[in-house]
């Protein structure tokens, strides 16, 4: 009789216990569900920066050294010096070569050259524009001679002007053609000597420009000696000591930026519909337990990350085995994030995107 009594408890505890489980599980379903509309999380994302390697672009002896591994650098600032003393003597002949030939192309006092080449222009510019107009008037006064001496023809035939009067008029006609054949040499003349004068000038100033553009290289290699950080960063892989010979692309060293940082999360491209540019963007860097970074997305590659690998993958070839691929997407940081935590390019983060 007792057993009897305690059984319908058992079976009471039995059914709220598989209530409580379904409850469970449905609440855990329901929540992945609502989670998965709203959110999309990654941890297949790494913090991302400008790596700059740096490289002289001129030869020589490591003169001086400023830097030392990870060293905090300010753009600007002098990092390396390049022995230049043999590209200061450069500069100093290419100087003088530039002194040379301005002095010999008429850029001296005496006003030779390239000053007398430009006088001599414009003095044959305005013989020609002469000449021009010399030729007009010749021609009018060519065109009444013939209109006189065919006058003096037919008067002539009517026994109304006399034999001189005609040859007179011819003569007139002759020495107008001379007059204007000589105008025209003359034209002819002066516009030769124009082209020659030009090109006397443009030959000077050619010889000019080509021993500045020396002048102005043996400046620019000399300035180069000099190896200034282009970006606030950090020094990393220092391969180079004081007295090296090195040679210019040979990278010395390289600098992190701690100024511009991003994080590249590569989402599943059952995911990526999801996602669009400006969505908030919840990171949690490894290094840091506990602690949350805000962002957003910038921007979502063009293709999967698999397409830029060294040796993409080739489903032609019979053995094909579906994988799920990953799209990059870009996530801008927010300003304050390197300031409050340090961040360096390839640390491991979870990167959770508002969706919904």
């Amino acid at each position: 009789m007792s057993n009897e009594v305690n059984n319908p408890p058992k079976k009471t505890k039995a059914r709220l216990v598989l209530i409580v489980a379904l409850v469970g599980i449905g609440a855990t379903l329901a929540y992945r569900w609502w989670h998965g509309q709203h959110f999309v999380a990654t941890d297949n994302a790494q913090i991302e920066g400008k790596i700059v390697p740096m490289a002289p672009r001129v030869s020589g002896y490591i003169k001086a050294l400023n830097i030392a591994d990870n060293q905090i650098v300010k753009a600007g600032e002098l990092l390396v010096k390049i022995d230049d003393r043999d590209y200061q003597a450069k500069l100093q002949q290419a100087e003088a070569e530039l002194a040379i030939a301005i002095a010999n192309a008429g850029k001296n006092a005496g006003g030779e050259g390239v000053g007398q080449a430009m006088a001599q222009i414009s003095m044959a510019q305005a013989n020609a524009s002469a000449a021009t107009s010399n030729i007009r008037q010749i021609e009018a006064n060519l065109q009444k001679a013939r209109s006189d001496q065919e006058r003096f023809r037919s008067l002539a035939a009517q026994n109304m002007a006399s034999a001189q009067q005609l040859e007179a008029a011819e003569t007139s006609v002759r020495a107008a053609e001379a007059q204007l054949k000589s105008a025209r040499d003359s034209a002819s003349a002066a516009g030769e000597q124009v082209t020659m004068y030009s090109a006397a000038l443009r030959s000077a100033k050619s010889k000019v420009d080509a021993v500045r553009a020396q002048r102005e290289l043996a400046a620019i290699q000399l300035a180069d000696t000099s190896l200034n950080a282009p970006l606030n960063g950090m020094i990393s892989k220092k391969n180079v000591e004081i007295g090296q010979l090195v040679q210019p692309a040979q990278t010395l060293f390289s600098i992190v930026s701690t100024d511009d940082i991003w994080v590249v999360a590569n989402v599943k491209e059952t995911d990526i519909g999801k996602i669009k540019t400006g969505d908030k963007v919840d990171i949690e860097v490894d290094a840091y337990p506990g602690k949350k970074i805000e962002g957003k997305v910038e921007s979502i590659s063009a293709a999967t990350g698999a397409r830029f690998a060294l040796l993409p993958p080739d489903n032609a070839t019979g053995n094909f085995t579906k994988v799920v691929q990953r799209v990059p997407v870009k996530i801008r940081l927010d300003a304050s994030a390197g300031k409050q935590l340090p961040l360096r390019p390839g640390m491991s983060v979870l990167a959770t995107i508002h969706v919904g």
